[in-house]
């Protein structure tokens, strides 16, 4: 179903669009939308009430992957349940590891990881979810390869990612090293199945921007599986909870994820199956990575004072030391204290020092306190009171800290919170289950409504930002506005796509542009082009312009190439909007304002063309003298320039009462 907005015809000029309609208000995500939703086609979730067996697909099944930062993991829906599928060396969970061995052979999954901490961590590669989609000039790939065993190196602006093959430097993007572990997630699939897998959903933290999901299709594609999907990772979360502890009636849930390098919060809206995204924040830099460099950091301390070495520029010995932190984490979660032991760290001398669970809490604590700030957001942002949340599910394997379990429950006032599912297997559960959905599976489907974090819109005359898919609708999402040209005899347009929050495009992000030519020759207004936004289900945006006349179009598909907006930068964005509001609508009014006056001068100055009365000198008079005030007062405020008009407008009384009876109300025409 095409999301439609009908308007009148509006207007276009210097290359900016200028909307026809009231721009639609925030959308509160509910569940009378979502019921909307579910009888329409559109939804590409929507299935139809039919038994297993009479959907049952003989083409092999779509597989769920979760791609994650240091693990990931593999589920398939079959026999009327998920199957989380292990490895060959019979984990759930295999490293996100790919490694070259001097003797030219690839290693990826659990033999990879062993190479770390041998002789050959150069040629290791993991944690590349953290660079893939970013640019080489964003601050934290600059702040990630500063701890990377292996070299990490600029072309094109991108990180890449060198290594030796044998004698032979070569060098990788991180969508092909994704592409590797995807291969063998694949891999380890069909070896269950024993039948060839061709098509997957994967998924994507909440906050990963479009560059981010783009590279990471594009690693699906180089490794030869179809993506049928990205899905966020709470999304899946909270698929797999639903589906296990489906209850009647509506529940507000917060799933909060605390991964290898990520920390996600999202709150959705459950009900019969459906599920309403209210709101999602997050912060891309914060998870269990960032715990054990914390040790890191104190462990280099106490090598120092009791072995009198420091081993920062040791590649071999910090990956040693990498490893017992990270098995020293996973012990505290269920010990009191540990003690880490490393033979023959640096020039022979060994290692025993003893870590308790309490100093590990001490180390970490401002990290721990800061995965409350998304929640704090998220909370925020949907209208939500801690006292209304009805569930919170915990994901992710650093979920596991006694510590985060606590600061977490103590938020919600002792509220239990739901850890019963495995956290490491949980996304991958949802991601089968969400991948059985769309390969025609059985009753009871899911209904999932994601939002969109920020303002998408064009830019129209005199520099504003006119919104066509406001912040938090919901996505997939196609919307389109027509307008017309504001100058006569145009035949083209330039359309520049932003988002963001404030009234001027300015102080938005420019996410692209691109020219729609070939526009007939007609006086402004007449043409007839229509601008359509579609979000799909991944999130990615194709924007379309069409000449209604000629038939002639263009489009543009955003890829944020020059690296996307973090949560961080939303939140600043959120922030400025909120401090500049005042300002913002004070400008819109002096803009449309002007605009109007300029309409009426345009159609009063048409009119005289076809006059040949005494009166008109008079009026070409008063229409230089407003023409000249505008110019000479480009800074005049709203209220100046309705008095200008006012005035004008009495000044030619026939003209612009037949203005007026023609519906020649520049208010609603948006002019590019």
């Amino acid at each position: 179903m095409l999301l439609r907005v009908k308007t009148k015809p509006g207007t276009i000029k210097n290359s900016a669009l200028q909307q026809q309609v009231p721009a639609v208000g925030r959308m509160r995500a509910s569940l009378v939308l979502a019921a909307i939703m579910v009888t329409t086609p559109f939804m590409p979730l929507l299935v139809g009430a039919q038994s297993q067996d009479a959907t049952a697909n003989t083409d092999a099944p779509i597989i769920g992957i979760d791609l994650g930062t240091t693990y990931s993991c593999v589920g398939v829906y079959q026999n009327g349940q998920v199957e989380i599928i292990p490895n060959e060396q019979g984990n759930r969970i295999t490293p996100s590891y790919v490694a070259f061995t001097p003797d030219g052979s690839r290693l990826i999954g659990d033999a990879a990881k062993t190479q770390l901490t041998s002789s050959n961590p150069q040629n290791t590669v993991f944690g590349v979810k953290r660079l893939i989609g970013r640019t080489w000039d964003d601050p934290t790939v600059q702040k990630d390869v500063k701890f990377l065993p292996f070299k990490v190196i600029e072309k094109s602006n991108k990180p890449h990612i060198q290594v030796n093959i044998g004698d032979t430097p070569k060098v990788f993007t991180p969508e092909e090293i994704s592409a590797m572990v995807l291969g063998k997630m694949r891999d380890i699939a069909q070896d269950y199945l024993g039948q060839n897998v061709t098509k997957a959903v994967i998924t994507v933290p909440a906050y990963f921007n479009d560059a981010q999901r783009r590279a990471t299709k594009d690693a699906g594609t180089i490794a030869g599986i179809e993506v049928i999907r990205i899905l966020n990772e709470p999304i899946a979360a909270s698929i797999a909870y639903g589906l296990d502890r489906s209850e009647d009636g509506e529940k507000i849930v917060l799933v909060f994820d605390l991964g290898g390098s990520t920390c996600d919060v999202s709150l959705l809206t459950i009900d019969h199956g459906v599920y309403v995204v209210g709101a999602t924040n997050g912060d891309t830099h914060l998870g269990g990575e960032d715990f054990d460099r914390v040790v890191m950091d104190h462990m280099y301390k106490v090598i120092k004072k009791k072995l009198g070495k420091d081993i920062q520029g040791n590649t071999e010995a910090l990956q040693k030391l990498r490893r017992e932190v990270e098995k020293a984490k996973r012990s505290l979660s269920s010990e009191q204290r540990v003690t880490i032991e490393i033979d023959d760290l640096v020039d022979g001398l060994d290692l025993s020092e003893s870590l308790s669970r309490s100093k590990f809490e001490e180390l970490n604590m401002e990290l721990f306190r800061s995965t409350l700030v998304p929640v704090c957001k998220t909370l925020q942002e949907a209208d939500v009171k801690v006292k209304d949340v009805d569930e919170i599910i915990l994901v992710g394997g650093s979920t596991r800290i006694p510590k985060v379990q606590q600061i977490v429950k103590e938020m919600f006032h002792g509220k239990e919170t739901h850890r019963d599912i495995n956290p490491d297997e949980v996304v991958a559960f949802g991601a089968a289950v969400h991948a059985w959905v769309l390969n025609g599976g059985g009753d009871n489907s899911p209904v999932i409504c994601d939002v969109n974090p920020l303002t998408l819109g064009i830019e129209t005359v005199g520099g504003v930002m006119t919104p066509i898919i406001n912040r938090n609708n919901v996505i997939p999402n196609r919307k389109a506005r027509i307008l017309s040209t504001a100058v006569d005899n145009q035949e083209a347009v330039t359309i520049q796509v932003y988002e963001g929050e404030r009234i001027l495009t300015k102080h938005n992000r420019r996410l692209g542009r691109f020219d729609l030519t070939g526009i007939k020759k007609a006086p402004r207004g007449v043409p007839q082009i229509q601008v359509e936004f579609e979000i799909d289900p991944s999130g990615l945006l194709t924007v379309s312009a069409k000449d209604m006349d000629t038939g002639k179009e263009n489009s543009i598909t955003i890829n944020k190439s020059d690296g996307g907006l973090s949560n961080e930068d939303i939140d600043l964005i959120l922030k400025e909007a909120e401090e500049f509001a005042e300002e913002d609508k004070r400008l819109k009014e002096q803009i449309e304002a002007k605009n109007e006056l300029e309409a009426i001068i345009y159609i009063t100055k048409k009119q005289f063309s076809n006059e040949e009365d005494l009166e008109k000198i008079e009026r070409t008079l008063s229409v230089d003298e407003t023409v000249s005030w505008l110019e000479a007062n480009k800074d005049a405020l709203p209220e100046e320039v309705i008095e200008k008009k006012d005035t004008f407008v009495k000044t030619v009384p026939p003209i612009t009462q037949k203005l007026y009876e023609h519906g020649g109300n520049s208010k609603d025409k948006d002019e590019l």
